[in-house]
């Protein structure tokens, strides 16, 4: 199919940002997984049961199955399930005939594929895995990346001074620098929230009590192989009491992680969009480009923009999941299984809206006369300062006072503050500390976080 044939943007339009992903979540990679789950389990229930010799270049020669997969693998086993109607079913004969063509393997026992599982088996621990390799390798680095940009914009601006706006209103100055570090600070403490969410999945039989495994060989502590076969070959956190179906809360508590990040981010797009609006920022111009195709003069923030829908579309879809995959009629109804297919299209857009994200903050240029020229222009901001050093010196009605001043004037200037200032009935050396407060300097710890 050409990317242009695409229903979905993601696999369309998108494509060369999203392309990282199609190794975890498209449809070959979910076979891939199934086949991983399949034969690790087999592995592990053979030695366990002791019914063959598989040595260690036979265990290797049966993960090469899944390791050297192909297209051709995967379209053999679309092609089983026209026959079974069943995609796990598949690849349980998909696996037979592979035994079939290793040598050391033709000895092996067929019927401990598969055995006393469930296809929730398979797929409570494919996802899983699939989810925890896709966020160590594509999507928490690409959180970090983000992060680390914004940490070092942070830095660049320290020292620069900014008019704050509270309820979109002049208010007491910041320093752009923690204006960003704020954004950097709120992510690293959701990144942490994350890292705690563990990967965890179902591995217990048709309705999570290994009825049938019990059943075939009672000698067997089943539960204490579950949990290693889970931790050691599959590196998941077993779920000990479950239905037919995983539980899903730990998969709910990463879903709304992530969404809690776009959150931020959706905030982060907003303001930096405002900022370029105001002209703190202007962008860098490619040649070439064109910002309206009726207006020569636009350059549009489009990449905040972009951003900003798609961390949209993608929390959307985060939110969904999360609400539906914890609950399910009674032992299991199929509604998890059509839902869960779509656990790669949240993160695929994210990572969308994180490279447009990256790409808009790289285009950013700092208009510092624009930021100077605001705060000159609001000395008015000043006034928290001022009538808070007169009730430290027990001023009668600061507050009052600076009230008047600042409603009473069309525009509060250097000049009428000064002007104030010396109207006030205290001492030299008070009058020296208001008149060394500015729009510029009124920051606080703003440079020092």
């Amino acid at each position: 199919m050409n990317n242009l044939e695409a229903i979905s943007p993601i696999d369309g339009r998108y494509r060369g940002k999203t392309e990282p992903l199609a190794e975890y979540f498209s449809e070959s990679a979910l076979i891939r997984y199934r086949v991983r789950v399949e034969i690790e389990y087999y592995i592990a229930l053979v030695k366990e049961l002791g019914s063959a010799d598989v040595t260690p270049a036979l265990a290797e020669s049966l993960r090469d199955i899944y390791r050297n997969w192909s297209l051709e693998s995967a379209q053999r086993v679309k092609d089983i399930e026209k026959t079974t109607n069943h995609d796990v079913k598949a690849v349980e004969y998909f696996i037979k005939e592979q035994l079939d063509k290793i040598e050391s393997g033709k000895m092996l026992p067929r019927e401990l594929v598969h055995f006393g599982l469930t296809s929730q088996d398979i797929n409570n621990t494919s996802f899983p895995m699939m989810l925890r390799e896709a966020h160590l390798n594509v999507v928490r680095p690409s959180y970090i990346e983000l992060i680390d940009k914004l940490e070092a914009l942070a830095n660049e601006w320290r020292c620069i001074p900014m008019l704050a706006h509270t309820h979109g209103q002049p208010a007491s100055p910041t320093a752009l620098g923690k204006e960003i570090e704020v954004f950097v600070y709120r992510l690293r403490e959701q990144v942490k929230a994350l890292d705690a969410v563990p990967f965890s999945g179902k591995f217990g039989g048709a309705t999570g009590n290994l009825n049938a495994h019990r059943v075939a060989f009672p000698a067997i502590d089943w539960r204490a192989f579950a949990k290693r076969f889970m931790k050691e070959s599959l590196g998941l956190e077993r779920q000990e009491i479950t239905t037919q179906i995983e539980n899903y809360d730990h998969l709910a508590a990463y879903l709304d992680g992530i969404r809690r990040l776009n959150t931020i981010l959706i905030d982060l797009s907003r303001d930096i969009w405002t900022y370029i609006s105001m002209n703190y920022f202007r962008q860098r111009i490619k040649a070439g480009e064109v910002g309206s195709s009726a207006m020569p003069h636009k350059v549009n923030p489009i990449d905040f923009e972009n951003a900003e829908g798609n961390f949209g579309i993608a929390d959307a879809f985060l939110t969904h999941l999360s609400m539906k995959l914890p609950i399910s009629r009674m032992q299991r109804d199929l509604t998890d299984s059509t839902v869960i297919r779509n656990l790669g299209v949240p993160l695929a857009h994210s990572l969308v809206a994180l490279q447009s994200l990256m790409k808009g903050l790289g285009k950013l240029l700092l208009n510092e006369d624009k930021l100077r020229q605001d705060l000159e222009d609001n000395w008015a901001v000043t006034a928290e300062a001022i009538q808070t050093i007169l009730r430290s010196v027990d001023f009668p009605n600061p507050y009052e006072a600076l009230k008047q001043l600042t409603r009473t004037n069309e525009k509060v200037t250097a000049e009428t503050m000064s002007a104030f200032i010396d109207t006030l009935a205290v001492s030299d050396d008070v009058k020296a500390r208001l008149r060394a407060v500015t729009p510029h300097n009124y920051i606080g710890y703003a440079e020092e976080w």
